[in-house]
């Protein structure tokens, strides 16, 4: 039986998580492929730790360079992260003709365009399924499954960090704090949490979908990011209310000669399938011309999850060796001569739904100002709700809208936030309605 021999860069949770999974499940790999895949080389600086693996003799060394430069690897497997010496190995496999497997999403939200340009340049493949969603089929979906449809959006629950904590919110009435702590404590959040609870990890995986979906460079820095630290139990509870869960939502919308693409936290019907995704649970709900609404659900990290998506590209790319089928999926989704610079719309310029909090004081015709303010900027007030007091001399006001434009939104909460009778920063929180989706 042939043998394909992987070198695997870096050894962390992840890393750890693929050599479990070759090295326990190789005869199940063997019988489904068709050859052996042999673990050959595994590079970490830390040689020491023991991670519940027995590896032969010599196959844990720590220099990566000699990885990627041994004339027997036939796959390299990039699980260092980061955007440094990641990027360095991936363009030096690339010079060398190996193919790639990398989980490194924040390295191809960011610097994506250049490693991809290289790879169609030398003609190897570059499989990145484990950047987003974890073990969800969301890259292969779009590159092959949904290749017949016009996407037309977007939206999902891309982190489950975020997600655990609105969950826990949800649920238990924890504040951000308290909700924060526990996924600490479970392993669900790191010590550093605000590539997470900011929205920039969400960011990067959207940055990503958006190339595949809509034929288009990848393009972070035009995407609008907002992250879930302001939401407070009571927005939570006022939400379900008016029959709305708030989750933090990746969304992109084909708009024609532009696209929306946001992330930020956003209040959807109870009936919609993204709100009933729970924990550190993630999905992704995808609009094709053809086939409507589909919605993947899974784990969107975590050692053995990630784990096999990796391994999964690693058997993809096994097969077109197998076959000298070498780049016969484009790492694009499109043909690189395909693939253009479409803007993306400001966040200014969207229009959408909207619910407003405001701190208001008990007394007559302050509902009258602040309504005044919105029909000055021509927002259209949907219903109106005041909650009981909750400090002395305030009360919650609780509006939500009917389609209002963002920038015209922003002016009138800032000229509310300016009224005397008007107590600490207005509270705004998009909305996404049914009638909305495909």
């Amino acid at each position: 039986m042939k043998e394909i021999n992987i070198g695997l860069l870096g050894c962390g949770t992840v890393g750890t998580g693929v050599a479990k999974i070759l090295i326990e499940n190789k005869n199940l790999i063997s019988c489904r492929v068709g050859a052996v895949l042999n673990l050959r080389r595994v590079a970490d600086i830390d040689l020491e730790t023991d991670r519940g693996i027995q590896f032969d003799e010599g196959v844990l060394i720590d220099d990566a360079y000699q990885v990627v430069d041994d004339p027997e690897i036939d796959i390299i497997l990039e699980m260092v992260g980061g955007e440094g010496i990641a990027k360095e190995l991936i363009l030096k496999a690339i010079d060398n003709g190996k193919p790639i497997v990398t989980a490194n999403k924040a390295l191809l939200a960011n610097q994506g365009n250049e490693i991809f340009k290289a790879a169609a340049a030398k003609g190897v493949d570059l499989a990145f399924e484990a950047s987003v969603g974890g073990c969800m089929p969301i890259i292969k979906s779009l590159r092959e499954s949904l290749v017949a449809n016009h996407i037309k959006s977007i939206a999902g629950i891309l982190n489950g960090t975020c997600n655990y904590i609105l969950s826990k919110s949800t649920d238990q009435g924890s504040s951000f704090e308290e909700a924060l702590l526990e996924a600490q404590k479970n392993g669900y959040a790191e010590a550093d949490p605000t590539l997470d609870v900011e929205g920039i990890d969400t960011a990067h995986k959207l940055a990503i979908l958006t190339s595949l979906a809509y034929g288009m460079h990848i393009n972070l820095n035009d995407i609008y990011i907002e992250g879930i630290s302001k939401i407070t139990p009571l927005d939570i509870e006022l939400a379900k209310e008016f029959g709305y869960c708030i989750k933090l939502l990746a969304i992109s919308k084909d708009m024609g000669s532009a696209i929306e693409a946001r992330v930020h936290p956003t209040m959807i019907p109870f009936d919609n399938p993204l709100a009933v995704v729970s924990g550190p649970l993630n999905a992704l709900t995808i609009c094709g011309d053809a086939v409507g609404d589909m919605t993947l659900y899974g784990y969107g990290a975590g050692m053995m999850p990630t784990a096999s998506a990796v391994v999964g590209d690693t058997v993809d790319i096994a097969r077109n060796l197998m076959t000298g089928a070498s780049g016969r999926v484009p790492l694009l989704s499109y043909q690189m001569d395909k693939i253009r610079e479409i803007p993306v719309i400001p966040i200014d310029e969207i229009s959408m739904h909207y619910y407003f909090r405001f701190a208001a004081l008990d007394r007559p015709g302050v509902l009258s100002k602040i309504a005044g303010i919105l029909g000055d900027n021509d927002i259209s007030i949907q219903s109106v709700h005041q909650k009981g007091r909750q400090t002395k001399g305030s009360v919650p006001v609780v509006m939500l809208t009917h389609i209002a434009k963002e920038a015209a939104v922003k002016k009138a909460l800032l000229d509310i936030s300016e009224l005397d009778i008007v107590g600490d920063r207005p509270v705004l929180i998009r909305i996404e309605d049914d009638n909305e989706r495909c």
